[in-house]
């Protein structure tokens, strides 16, 4: 198929490319297995019978797959044949998921090659031993079942119509899925950790197996200039620096990027090459404050859950991930909270190369914590997750969890040990990085004390915040008889607005009085523009004011399906006029100028 006929063509992992890849999206036969019987059947060995065409990367869901099927699939099938090339005679044959929910398992040739459980985090399989000659098959199969309470599904309905704030469902393969030739001994990831106040990268690197013999080369470009380089002996959790003379920090208004060359090198020979990048700056917390490379920072986040109207969890082209992140900062979020799902590595590469702040959450909507497998296939994906996207500068905490009342009340123990496992390994596998540990509530151990308002009124709204201060324990705290008290965080009210405005609906509403027919959204849905306006800059107002509130996150970016309180509707066209909403949410911060 040639390229340009290829959905989603660009390369899928922007923080660690090779050259040699094979694009596997496009047609693949297809088959629903609501028995669950496939394997029974024999289809890993014959998908003769698969009666479908479905266009990869877009799940059986979305009308881009061409399917649209949006009842429960408990189980799909895909097939489809592959030539490798032939100059990658000699080399490891990989296979990568982009995302496939959720659990996913791949046969090539009628063998067994892999098994992967979680929906949002990315995987890889090797199939060398598993290939022949001339064509080869590729069968997978996703089982998904959102009401096991077992696996997460974020905001993915488990009722049959989607309602509130749960959304059309996504099954099976959604990402990118790609094959990739690597010498035997490979450089499997390296974590990249900017050291802005040393003026350098600190590298640490991880490989297919250890290589005595071998080196690792790190060449530092500013564009098409080599400024620096550093070797180190190749060895797993062996960490070396490469140092900047002259650096430029990455900022939100000089998203400054260095490109890094790796290269593994046996002896004189470079036996393996991947290319990637890195920005220089730090993000942390003193006291009650974010710092942003050393300069008190307010948060001012835009709610964006990834939803498109076509494509569902997939966005239908490249341009459409960047897109959603520039109609964010044309209204004045210098950032987002990434909301009940993982979002493709495509979309932090934009983020990176735009200068748009991110807080990386997880999908855990749906997870029953009386359950241990529950816990422990939400640990293992998330930890996952973490490691593929510790290395972008856009990101600059991590949200496992949120809104976990439900769990908190009904196991209260097993939710308390779950969260605080969760947020000591997050911290283990990145420190550089603060964690909330559950956004808006329940908190048992967090870096950041977050807090979800959608009250509507804005004095009321207001009136509920002019306590907060660092050395208040019962600084608006919500769930008081499951929440630890406020310690003194950056406290940050990381849902607020949700305001329900449908034109169309508006004018009916006045005239019928009807208010919650065709849509939805939070509180008393306003009667004309100007009193959303009103709201929109009112609620922004009382949080900007306080000089002990250190961000914000409004709700939300863009209407998803029926819950419409979006700044922009679906299908990304304007519901306001950006430049008044920009002032609102771009105001100058009382806790940047505090002592």
């Amino acid at each position: 198929m040639p390229v340009s006929t290829i959905p989603r063509p660009e390369y899928p992992r922007p923080q660690f490319v090779r050259e040699n890849w094979l694009n596997l999206n496009g047609p693949w036969s297809f088959a629903f297995d609501f028995g669950k019987s496939g394997e029974q059947a024999g289809w890993p060995e014959d998908p003769s019978g698969f009666d479908q065409i479905i266009q990869v990367p877009f799940c059986p869901e979305s009308s881009l797959s061409g399917i649209g099927h949006t009842d429960f699939i408990l189980a799909c099938w895909y097939a489809r044949k592959v030539t490798i090339p032939s100059d990658w005679s000699g080399q490891r044959v990989l296979i990568h998921f982009g995302g496939s929910d959720y659990d996913t398992r791949v046969w090539v040739n009628g063998t067994a090659v892999g098994r992967h459980y979680g929906g949002g985090a990315s995987f890889t399989f090797d199939i060398t031993a598993a290939l022949i000659d001339g064509e080869n098959l590729i069968v997978v199969c996703a089982h998904d079942d959102v009401r096991s309470g077992i696996q997460p599904g974020g905001k993915q309905c488990p009722d049959l119509h989607s309602r509130r704030c749960h959304y059309t469902r996504t099954t099976g393969i959604w990402q990118t899925v790609w094959l990739e030739a690597v010498p035997e001994v490979n450089l499997h990831s390296i974590s990249i950790v900017p050291d802005l106040d040393g003026s350098r990268f600190v590298l640490t690197p991880s490989l297919s197996h250890d290589a005595r013999a071998h080196t690792i080369r790190a060449i530092l470009l500013d564009g098409d200039n080599e400024i620096g380089g550093a070797e180190a002996p190749a060895l797993n959790g062996g960490a070396f620096s490469l140092r900047i003379k002259d650096p430029k920090p990455w900022t939100l208004a000089d998203p400054h990027l260095y490109d890094i060359r790796f290269e593994l090198l046996a002896g004189k020979n470079v036996v393996d090459t991947v290319t990637s990048y890195a920005g220089l700056r730090k993000f942390h917390i003193e006291g009650h404050r974010f710092f942003f490379n050393n300069a008190p920072f307010f948060v001012r986040f835009v709610l964006d859950q990834g939803y498109y109207p076509d494509g569902i969890w997939t966005a239908p082209n490249d341009d459409a991930l960047k897109r959603d992140i520039e109609l964010s900062m044309a209204v004045g979020f210098n950032g987002a909270r990434l909301h009940q799902k993982v979002f493709e590595e495509r979309f932090h590469y934009w983020a990176d190369r735009l200068g748009y702040l991110t807080w990386g959450e997880f999908y855990d909507w749906g997870l029953d914590m009386g359950q241990p497998q529950a816990n422990h296939n939400q640990q293992r994906e998330w930890a996952e997750i973490v490691m593929r996207d510790r290395n972008h500068p856009s990101i600059v905490a991590w949200t496992p969890f949120n809104e976990t009342a439900g769990n908190a009340r009904e196991h209260f123990e097993a939710h308390r040990r779950t969260v605080e496992e969760t947020y000591a390994f997050t911290k283990r596998l990145d420190p550089t990085r603060p964690v909330n540990d559950a956004s808006g509530y329940v908190h048992v151990k967090t870096d950041i004390y977050t807090v979800h308002d959608y009250q509507q009124d804005v004095n009321e709204f207001a009136e509920k915040y002019t306590s907060v201060a660092p050395d208040n324990p019962d600084s608006h705290r919500q769930h008081e008889a499951l929440s630890v008290p406020y310690a003194g965080q950056p406290y940050v009210v990381d849902e607020y607005g949700g305001t329900w405005w449908n034109e169309d609906e508006a004018e009916k509403a006045k005239s019928q009085d009807e208010e919650r027919k065709g849509s939805w959204g939070y509180g008393k849905r306003p009667l004309d523009i100007e009193d959303v306006y009103d709201r929109i800059e009112g609620l922004t107002k009382a949080l900007t004011d306080r000089p002990n509130i250190a961000g914000y996150t409004y709700t939300q970016l863009t209407d998803v399906e029926q819950e419409q309180n979006g700044i922009y509707h679906y299908d990304r066209s304007p519901k306001f006029n950006a430049d008044r909403l920009k002032i609102a949410f771009s105001a100058p911060a009382a806790i940047e100028d505090s002592p």
